[in-house]
């Protein structure tokens, strides 16, 4: 397929269950011939990747964060998404820019407008084409991520800084209603996949 690609995007705070699902839209997408990449943020390139392990486990400031994830997403975005989507592939990627907004902006605090200059500056336009919000009360996002694997520096935060994080997605969810999708991620895993088949159905046929 040549031309524009599609650009989706996976958001929702840690224990959400998205990463489980997004294997399982590529695998959908590409039966029906579509080609597809899956990625990640922070991440997505060699460099990117090792910003990710300092973001991740190294104690900083939320300035300091924010700068290290959008230099992250900037070599992403230059060397791997969007070729990729000029070469008519479809793009999956776990975590894009709300993220920074609902956890250094919501969860730390720190200045959206700050943000708000980083994206364009960052992006120069690109957003997503859909965005899948997987919802979820962060009480019961806790009880997955105590189940799930050793916690990270972001998953041993305290549940009111996921409170604070789940009300930074609502935020963007209401400023971007358009491309926003929102997942009830408390349901059973094939009621969650239900919804994603609806909200892929808004994007029409892949061009």
């Amino acid at each position: 397929m040549n031309g524009r690609g599609r650009f989706i995007t996976f958001e929702g705070i840690d224990g959400a269950g998205k990463s489980s699902h997004i294997e399982a839209l590529a695998a959908w997408l590409r039966a029906r011939g579509q080609s597809v990449q899956v990625t990640r943020e922070p991440g997505g390139t060699p460099l990117a990747e090792r910003l990710r392990e300092l973001v991740l486990h190294q104690p900083m400031d939320a300035l300091t964060e924010s700068l290290l994830v959008f230099a992250a997403r900037r070599d992403h975005l230059a060397t791997a998404i969007e070729p990729a989507l000029a070469a008519g592939t479809t793009v999956l990627c776990d975590r894009f820019t709300d993220a920074s907004f609902a956890y250094q902006g919501g969860g730390r605090g720190f200045d959206l407008e700050v943000l708000a200059r980083l994206e364009a500056w960052v992006q120069q336009g690109r957003q997503p084409d859909l965005t899948l919000w997987f919802e979820l009360p962060p009480a019961l996002a806790a009880q997955r991520r105590a189940a799930a694997r050793a916690p990270d520096r972001f998953e041993s935060e305290d549940q009111a800084f996921f409170e604070r994080v789940h009300a930074g997605y609502a935020a963007r969810a209401t400023a971007h209603p358009g491309r926003f999708a929102r997942i009830d991620a408390s349901l059973a895993p094939a009621q969650v996949w239900g919804q994603i088949e609806a909200a892929m159905g808004r994007l029409g046929p892949a061009r």
